[in-house]
């Protein structure tokens, strides 16, 4: 009916405290960062751009709506705002990005990051070696399923090229079956190529993940170690400063000197 209920209001309301929090708390980060280029180039803060301004756009954009909808003549600015609104729910699912503020606090997502980063060749050959079967099994089980199969399941070969996917990367979806034994020979090939061909780029992406958490890992515990030491230095220093402004207010010799300051002693 148009009307917002009771249980939508109170999770708008949610929602903006939420965003409010998390945009105070990236402009004190921003306010903090010496370099600001670099600060708005980290992947992690591009991430928590695009998770913020989505909320904030959607808000003008509702308040402009309703405000052409009260005008008499608001029809143009309402058809308008129908074309965008397509953008505006794309935007609003942006707010899934939410999710990725955990790899500020995650050491596993730090390191899954990372290993993408490191492994962009490995993971070039694993889709390299997918298209390459995709393209060659498609088309077998297509024929052997065109020609000798009873069911019409397979009716193109880029239609073919879904089953092929599932079938070398899961275990299938089940939407789409060979039925003959020609098709079936061609399946137990695809499904035997996809192991090998995921088994072969996934030791080395194994391997550079470990590597990263262990890097990752020495890296905070440095981080925690260098900490200490210097929260123990500003203790020590401390204690300096507060042994020091005793031995100055109350000098060794001011007690057995009658009538000479604790200054003058301590300056002697």
């Amino acid at each position: 009916q148009g009307e917002c209920s009771r249980k939508c209001y109170d999770i708008f309301v949610l929602e903006t405290v939420c965003v409010a929090w998390f945009s105070f708390e990236f402009l004190l980060r921003s306010i903090q960062a010496e370099n600001k280029c670099a600060f708005l180039k980290t992947p992690l803060n591009i991430i928590d751009i695009l998770a913020i301004l989505p909320f904030y756009i959607s808000l003008i954009v509702d308040t402009v709506s309703t405000k052409n909808s009260s005008k008499p003549g608001g029809g143009a600015g309402n058809k308008y705002l129908e074309r965008v609104g397509l953008v505006l729910r794309f935007l609003r699912a942006l707010r899934i990005l939410y999710v990725m503020r955990l790899a500020r606090h995650s050491l596993g997502l730090q390191t899954l990051g990372l290993t993408v980063r490191r492994c962009t060749r490995e993971f070039g050959l694993l889709l390299l070696f997918l298209c390459v079967a995709m393209a060659l099994f498609s088309p077998l089980v297509y024929l052997a399923e065109s020609e000798l199969g009873a069911k019409q399941e397979f009716t193109s070969v880029p239609t073919s090229y879904w089953w092929a996917v599932i079938s070398m990367t899961t275990v299938g979806y089940g939407d789409m079956v060979p039925r003959s034994i020609p098709g079936q020979v061609v399946a137990l090939s695809s499904i035997l190529s996809g192991i090998l061909l995921m088994a072969f780029p996934v030791t080395s992406i194994f391997h550079t993940f470990s590597r990263s958490y262990s890097e990752l890992k020495e890296q905070q515990q440095r981080a925690a170690s260098r900490q200490m030491r210097q929260l123990e230095e500003s203790t020590k220093l401390l204690d300096g400063d507060s042994t020091r402004r005793l031995s100055v207010t109350f000098p060794p010799g001011a007690a057995g000197q009658e009538g000479q300051p604790a200054l003058d002693q301590e300056a002697k």
